[in-house]
């Protein structure tokens, strides 16, 4: 039965992971509605979180090779500096509030709340939206990337979305919205990597080698699925805004409340 919630669960993170929907969200409710909770689950929310990460890896290798053989130059330089700039706010932050978070906000009705005003923020940030300044994603500069880190800071409330708040965020700043996006992927391999890290670091001592095949069902899955929706996602956005994410969003968590109140 863990293999088969381990196998659904993966197809969720894979799919939700990239979507402005909040991955963590539904791997909440989902693992909630499967009965698959507990300290245990949490650390394998986070891991599975990878697979989908490196979805993104091997989709942008050649982007990500060539940044890592650049360095030294100029164009290398500054775009792992936006990473970096933008990746340290959220990170210092998930330091300092990590327990708080993983005890008090993991929870189905504090993440429909969060889908509900993230959802209406998103459709408000839709109709505010100016004309976009910068087109290309090596034309960011450190002060757009730092506010998008600041975005980013938000998604640790369960719920949010990490997606949408730096999506959202570039938007906010004067990113078009291809390039919100894509620099949303490239920042997500540090963030996530670090996460990830951190809590199989800390939670090593509640693992055993029998939860190893849970885990890379998991792992595998995510992987998988987040192929399949990185490379539709990039194709919907260069047609549609996420007013319909929004919409989504409100929906759903409207549903979730009514489902757990």
């Amino acid at each position: 039965m863990d293999i088969a919630k381990a196998f659904i669960l993966g197809i969720v993170e894979g799919v939700t992971e990239f979507l402005p929907i909040s991955s963590t969200g539904h791997l909440i409710l989902a693992g909630d509605m499967l009965g698959f909770t507990g300290e245990k689950a949490k650390v394998f929310e986070i891991f599975i979180q990878l697979g989908a990460i490196l979805a993104v890896v091997w989709l942008y290798r050649e982007r990500v090779v060539s940044s890592i053989k650049g360095i030294g130059t100029e164009k290398a330089n500054q775009f792992l500096m936006n990473l970096l700039v933008a990746f340290l706010p959220a990170a210092f932050s998930g330091l300092l509030m990590h327990s708080f978070i993983k005890h008090y906000l993991f929870s189905p009705i504090t993440v429909a709340f969060a889908l509900v005003l993230g959802g209406i923020v998103m459709l408000i940030i839709e109709r505010a939206a100016g004309i976009p300044e910068v087109m290309d994603i090596d034309s960011v500069s450190l002060k757009k990337a730092f506010g998008i880190g600041l975005a980013q800071v938000l998604s640790l409330f369960p719920g949010v979305s990490r997606a949408g708040a730096t999506i959202m965020g570039g938007m906010v700043i004067g990113l078009e919205r291809k390039v919100a996006t894509e620099f949303s992927f490239f920042l997500a391999l540090p963030t996530m990597f670090a996460a990830t890290s951190y809590d199989l670091l800390k939670n090593l001592h509640s693992l055993s080698a029998n939860d190893a095949p849970v885990f890379a069902v998991g792992f595998i899955t995510s992987f998988f699925a987040a192929l399949l929706v990185i490379k539709a996602f990039i194709g919907f956005v260069t047609r549609h805004n996420f007013n319909s994410f929004g919409i989504y969003r409100i929906v759903f968590g409207i549903v979730v409340l009514a489902y757990y109140l």
